[in-house]
């Protein structure tokens, strides 16, 4: 509607209101706003893409502000009403411009949102302005402003927002005299807007608000068929909503039925009073398609016989219904009223009307059996046979019946098959594929049967899938040209069997197979039989059986293996690996190669703990058959080669260090020194390999002087000759990482290993009679002077060498001097290790120095002291500092007993200038001092009398 349209022809003539009361300028100034605000909603228009939010939100606040000011005068209301209608043009350019643009730039949610803001804030302005003198039915125009936003609103599932439009236009229109409405325009308003304010309650879960909506909507039906169809038409969608959330509880069936009863009621109502041909047909649709959701609710509830009913109204009369759902109903209602008779002649009917489509014989055929299997065996035979007497009974009809039931698949799968099993073990319908003339066809139905067996194989239903494979042996003849045949049936139901663990019956079908045709496949069959028995020793004793079988291939050993790993039977799985294994030795062509049936004979080994010394054995055989093949013949060549290497080099180390870890010394000596073994055979001149040469050989020996402090005995002469060249061997593999990379590299790249390898070969060549302690004293030496060099790597050998039955005070005062000098070099000293140190070369040379070279221990003492020089309270640790102080003072009293004065006095004044550096000593130091001075006054005078 246009504005000019909007209002009376005298508009333009003053009226009471206009002439005496004028809109203030608070009044003026809202309502600039408002129309500068839709004049730009107008120039927007266009770009439907692009309509801000903004205006929406500015719009809906300027008219929160103008409410505030009511009531209006009527001049003010009237310009109100135009620009309401101003905005709601704009929005149907907006929808008109939606329309031509494409989709992808109109579609956007946040701008059809934003046009339905605007919408109604036009419906709001229009209820703000409410009666305006000059307007004709404002309550209709407004209200007709509500329904179509809420619709909108609807369509955006914004039901909430809806229902608010729904209930204002209610509110409105409620005041209007209903009887007195004459236009039919106006008349369908108020219908329409009942069923719309409906739908949303319906949305909202609020069906009785719905329902009762519904129910008002009928007084507004005003004697027109269009009112009556369309109010059917919600009821129907209703009950069909009901009935799609697949609850088949009795109350919603209930709610169903009544819904589309009305829609029945309602559609012959509005046939009655339709005037036009078109009208009547419609309802009478309309009405044919209540009756039969009706039906289909009857069905649902088991009320058969009112799905009778209902089916016969629809096929009487002049306007007989001919839906293809008719019979499949009819069929179901009288299956479920036991009348077979009935429900066949449905199904017959189906069968030879054309119009019935295909999908809908087959699922009426479906239904049949399904409920025909109740029924019992013989009566499923008897329509069946039935059936298949109306398709001209012969064995290709009786194929193409039982090819078409097995192949519709889907849910009821398993019905089907037992129907059709029941079916083909007929001897009647056996003796259709008797005769020679039949024997494609029997070819066929054995193919047939066979592949729905294997599909229930495959989806792991193996007693569907052994009912079928027995019955395609029904479809073999009992010559010798199937004997083959035959046997591979026998042999596939020793599988389905097996898969059930009826593992009695698997044995006698499997029996059987082997009478007919004796080969591997069978011997393997019972083999799977003795593992899944759980008779290991069965298992291993059928392994070698089935080498003697004429078509055994070594194959089947690595199947047999596998299929022991999955049976958590390993010593099966290792025993066919290891009768594998002996083919290689003889030289015969194999289809995988040796190094390969030994990872894998390893990593099963492997799985299982306490198999450490098998693992080694066959370790042992991979280095043994490497070298006398040669590496690329036995581990494959190129990266193939190098890969299969790092296998087992890795496999021995994790080995080496589980067994480390477990405390089994012995075996993680062996597998590092085989780990070295397997560098041995790669190229050694490679910076990794050497490194890894060195490492294994170390820890070898590690683990042999761990083993020896387990057993708490002595390693034998020869086992320490033996450490002795493997950490030689190590050595040599150190000079060849320097010579290639140029400088002393190992002592960059593994420092920590390089003093392992020190710090053994210093325990080994101490237990050697001859050159033991220079050889000792070369190899610390060495590792003082290398960049590998650690303070704390010198501590720890110089605590060594520094006791215990082997010690050497040479090492020990070298090593702990080098590491002394290296600790105070560093910008921050650690002062508990330098004490540490001071403490143990003071006891060093007391001990081996003390008595002849006094000086030597003094001027421990005296680097002591200067040490402790310049540090701050506490950063020299007190105790020790303590210690140093009163071991100087004391050892001044033997000289002040034997009266030597200045062996006395030079260990007094150590001991004092140490205490004088130490916090906590004041009392001791005063003590010292004051007896410092006694003998010194006592020697004076003495030396004066």
């Amino acid at each position: 509607m246009k504005i000019t349209e909007m209002f009376s022809p005298d508009l333009g003539k003053p009226t009471h209101d206009n002439q005496f009361i004028q809109p203030n300028h608070l009044h003026q100034h809202l309502l600039s706003q408002i129309e500068s605000l839709i004049i730009q909603t107008e120039n927007l228009s266009p770009n439907y893409n692009s309509l801000p939010e903004t205006i929406s939100s500015d719009l809906r606040q300027t008219l929160t502000h103008l409410t505030q000011l009511l009531p209006f005068p009527n001049s003010l209301k009237l310009h109100i009403w135009k620009l309401a209608y101003r905005l709601w043009n704009a929005c149907i350019d907006i929808s008109n411009a939606a329309s031509i643009l494409p989709s992808s730039s109109c579609s956007s949610s946040s701008v059809i949102q934003n046009h339905a803001k605007l919408r109604h804030i036009a419906a709001d302005m229009l209820s703000l302005a409410g009666e305006a003198t000059g307007v004709p039915s404002p309550a209709v125009k407004s209200a007709s402003f509500y329904l179509k936003t809420g619709l909108i609103w609807h369509d955006l599932r914004k039901f909430d927002l809806a229902s608010s439009c729904f209930e204002r236009a209610t509110d409105i229109v409620s005041k209007l005299d209903i009887v007195a409405i004459s236009d039919s325009g106006e008349r369908k308003l108020l219908l329409d807007l009942n069923l719309a304010r409906s739908r949303t309650a319906w949305e909202l879960s609020d069906r009785n608000l719905a329902i009762t909506l519904l129910t008002r909507a009928k007084t507004l039906l005003f004697g027109s068929s269009d009112h009556y169809k369309q109010l059917a038409n919600q009821y129907l969608i209703f009950g069909k909503s009901v009935l799609s959330k697949n609850n088949d509880t009795d109350n919603s069936l209930k709610e169903a039925l009544k819904l589309m009863s009305e829609a029945l009621d309602l559609g012959e109502k509005g046939s009655r009073a339709a005037r036009t041909r078109e009208q009547i047909m419609e309802l009478n649709e309309l009405r044919s398609k209540s009756l039969r959701f009706i039906s289909a609710v009857h069905l649902q509830k088991g009320e058969y016989e009112s799905v009778i009913k209902c089916v016969k109204v629809l096929r009487e009369g002049n306007d007989e219904d001919h839906h293809a759902s008719l019979p499949v109903l009819a069929m179901k209602a009288w299956l479920g009223l036991g009348r077979y008779g009935e429900a066949e002649k449905e199904l017959r009917d189906m069968v030879v009307n054309k119009g019935i489509p295909e999908s809908v014989w087959v699922s009426a055929v479906e239904a049949y059996f399904e409920a025909a299997g109740t029924a019992g065996a013989e009566t499923v035979k008897g329509v069946f046979l039935g059936l298949l007497g109306r398709c001209q009974v012969s064995a290709r009809a009786a194929f193409r019946v039982a090819n078409r039931v097995l192949g519709c698949g889907g849910e009821g799968s398993r019905v089907r098959t037992k129907v059709v099993a029941d079916l083909v073990s007929d001897e009647r319908v056996v003796a259709l594929f008797a005769s020679e003339a039949s024997a494609k066809e029997r070819a066929a139905m054995h193919a047939v049967l066979w592949n729905c067996a294997s599909e229930h194989f495959r989806s792991k239903d193996y007693e569907t899938s052994a009912v079928m494979f027995e019955k395609s042996l029904l479809y073999i003849s009992h010559d010798i040209e199937n004997r083959i045949l035959r046997a591979k049936g026998f042999r596939v139901l020793c599988l389905c069997y097996l898969g059930l663990s009826e593992l009695d019956r698997a044995q006698e079908y499997i029996n059987e197979a082997e009478k007919l045709e004796p080969n591997i496949a069978c011997a393997f069959l019972k083999f799977k039989i003795y593992l899944q028995n759980n008779d290991h020793n069965g298992a291993i004793n059928q392994v070698q059986a089935m080498k003697t079988c004429y078509d055994f291939t070594p194959d089947f050993l690595s199947l047999s293996a596998h299929e022991a790993v999955a049976c958590h039977a390993l010593p099966v799985a290792v025993s066919s690996l290891s009768n594998l294994l002996s083919f290689y030795t003889l030289g015969s062509p194999m289809p995988t190669t040796e190094v390969v049936v030994l990872r894998t004979l390893i990593t099963i080994l492997i799985q299982d703990p306490g198999n450490e010394v098998e693992v080694l054995k066959f370790m042992k055989r991979v280095h043994d058959r490497a070298s006398e093949l040669g590496t690329e013949c036995f581990f494959g060549k190129e990266e193939t080669g190098r890969r299969e290497k790092n296998w087992f080099a890795v496999t021995s180390w994790n080995m080496g260090t589980q067994c480390g870890k477990e405390k089994k010394y012995e075996l993680c000596a062996e597998f590092f020194r085989l780990l070295s073994g397997f560098y041995g055979l790669v190229d050694c001149q490679e910076e990794e390999n050497s490194i890894m040469v060195c490492k294994s050989l170390i820890l070898s020996v590690s683990a042999m002087v761990a083993s020896e402090n387990q057993k708490k005995t002595s390693l034998t002469n020869s086992e320490v000759k033996q450490a002795v060249d493997l950490l030689d061997k190590a050595g040599k593999a150190c000079p060849s990482i320097r010579n290639k990379l140029g400088g002393d590299k190992i002592t960059t790249v593994e420092p920590d290993l390089y003093f392992m390898h020190t710090f053994i070969a210093y325990d080994m060549h101490g237990r050697l009679d001859k050159f033991g302690p220079q050889q000792q004293l070369h190899f610390v030496k060495s590792f003082a002077s290398s960049k590998a060099c650690d303070p704390k790597h010198l501590l720890q050998i110089g605590l060594g060498a520094s006791q215990g039955p082997r010690s050497n005070p040479e090492v020990a005062t070298f090593a702990l001097n080098e590491c002394l000098s290296a600790l105070l070099s560093s910008p921050s000293p650690d002062y508990p290790d330098v004490a540490l140190i001071v403490r143990r070369l003071i006891a060093l040379a007391s001990i081996h120095k003390g008595d002849s070279d006094d000086n030597a221990v003094h001027s421990l003492y005296k680097q002591a002291h200067g040490i402790m020089v310049g540090l701050k309270d506490g950063e020299y640790p007190a105790e020790e500092g303590k210690w140093l102080a009163m071991t100087a003072w004391n050892r001044a009293a033997v000289p002040v007993r034997l009266g030597q004065v200045d062996a006395a006095q030079k260990w007094m004044d150590a001991g004092l200038e140490l205490a004088r550096k130490v916090s906590g000593m004041e009392t001791y130091r005063a003590c010292m001092e004051d007896f410092a001075i006694a003998f010194s006054k006592k020697f004076n005078s003495h030396n004066n009398g």
